[in-house]
């Protein structure tokens, strides 16, 4: 068999299997093409070598191996839809899920220190509620978290008015390590996706959608923090 016939071969058999996905999402598409391709001309590289045609076999197993290598990097670099958004503050991690927009949390100081607020129940919130007074950022996330979960828990709690007024934020500004956390992308995001992951978490965390404007405020800020970047 000839290396003509044996590349046709390959080319036949790597159009076949474009065309079996083309019904495929876009989002998926993409990412089969991105492996597929380098995976296809790894199988024809292998079969050129097989067959004596190491000149031909070689370089083409090796230009597979660095297409590969672009699409894990590319891959790591965004986080696809399905991932989660974090917000940490100095008593609290939060986790917000970017399709369901379901929450959960996790105590990093105080008396439940270690526990995730799911498994917390509706007394010991209050008790944190309280031991969070002077901390203004971890109470916004705590009852950011309240509000989703328990949504008419300030009528049955007696809260005090000025509790957490003045305090600092502790954290400081947002690195862009947080950023790309709260916004749920990978270092390396471009401009496009990260106005896409801005949008996405808008839609369930605006203030007018009854979501939490702590957590609206804090996406914005992620929002800017990365753009500048981009300036």
């Amino acid at each position: 068999m000839s290396a003509i016939a044996v590349f046709l071969g390959g080319l036949l058999i790597l159009m076949a299997l474009v065309a079996g996905v083309l019904s495929v999402k876009p989002s998926a598409l993409a990412t089969t093409l991105r492996y597929g391709f380098p995976v296809a001309a790894a199988g024809v590289g292998a079969v050129l070598t097989l067959l004596g045609r190491a000149g031909l076999g070689i370089p083409l197993l090796m230009f597979s191996a660095v297409l590969y290598t672009r699409a894990r990097r590319a891959a790591r670099a965004t986080r696809q839809p399905g991932g989660q958004s974090y917000v940490r503050s100095a008593a609290l991690e939060m986790e917000l899920d970017l399709d369901t927009g379901e929450m959960n949390g996790l105590v990093l100081a105080g008396s439940f220190e270690g526990a995730e607020l799911n498994h917390l129940d509706e007394p010991d919130l209050m008790q944190l509620h309280a031991e969070l007074a002077a901390d203004a950022e971890s109470l916004g996330l705590l009852e950011a978290y309240l509000d989703r979960r328990t949504p008419d828990w300030r009528a049955s709690f007696d809260m005090d008015d000025d509790a957490g007024v003045g305090a600092s934020h502790g954290s400081g500004a947002m690195t862009q390590k947080e950023a790309y956390e709260v916004l749920g992308l990978g270092p390396g995001a471009s401009e496009a996706e990260i106005r896409e992951a801005h949008r996405r978490l808008m839609k369930r965390m605006h203030p007018d959608a009854g979501g939490s404007a702590f957590l609206a405020g804090r996406i914005n800020e992620a929002k800017a923090v990365l753009l500048s970047r981009h300036d």
